[in-house]
């Protein structure tokens, strides 16, 4: 039996993950075994039939993740932290404690901006300003922890001024290179916290 399956809305998400999971130190979490599976029709479904999708899956792992972004999910939910709380309510019907849902506000692009020093090594961005400031000059609105307020859109900009096109193992390029510790999103809070108290360090089975 394996430590977790996670049920993501789409590739790019799924490489982010891996890459993320693939450093198990830099999430202060033990080395586990982990799967995915991707949901068909994306964030709505993942939404929508997510928690049954995950329900097939009990006798295979020990824990389960719901991974999707609030933008694109069809959502009548005020903000992420509501539909997160709607559905660990239905996963804790299979799951109990050993499921998660993660609700990315406003999507997955957000966790990329956790350190723009390693995307710049990573795009070899040649600019002499920062890739935050040149989003600036571009007109692009950061929020008030520094981050683009259309993490997506900015993401898309920059890939287009370094000539990268966008590819979901560059995704998992970035989340195996940027700071996990240092990132400060909320929703990656809650998963990483989740993670540490489902798989403290030196606990393996």
């Amino acid at each position: 039996m394996k430590d977790l399956i996670a049920l993501v809305a789409d590739k790019n998400m799924q490489f982010s993950l891996h890459g993320g999971l693939s450093r198990p130190e830099s999430l202060g979490i033990r080395s586990i075994t982990f799967d995915f599976r991707q949901h068909p029709n994306r964030d709505g479904g993942a939404r929508t039939t997510g928690v049954q999708m995950l329900a097939l899956e009990k006798a295979r792992f020990d824990h389960a993740l719901l991974v999707l972004d609030y933008e694109g999910s069809g959502t009548t939910a005020r903000d992420a932290q509501q539909l997160e709380s709607e559905l660990n309510e239905e996963l804790a019907g299979t799951w109990g404690g050993r499921g998660k849902a993660v609700v990315i506000e406003p999507e997955l692009e957000t966790w990329m901006w956790g350190s723009d020093n390693s995307m710049a090594v990573l795009l070899g961005w040649t600019n002499h300003d920062s890739i935050r400031n040149w989003l600036q000059a571009q007109g692009h609105a950061l929020n008030a922890e520094g981050k683009p307020e259309r993490p997506k859109e900015a993401l898309e900009a920059v890939l287009r001024h370094c000539k990268r096109p966008r590819s979901s193992v560059l995704y998992q390029q970035i989340a195996s290179k940027i700071s996990l510790r240092l990132c400060k999103d909320a929703s990656f809070q809650r998963l990483a916290e989740r993670l540490r108290t489902w798989f403290p360090p030196g606990n393996a089975p």
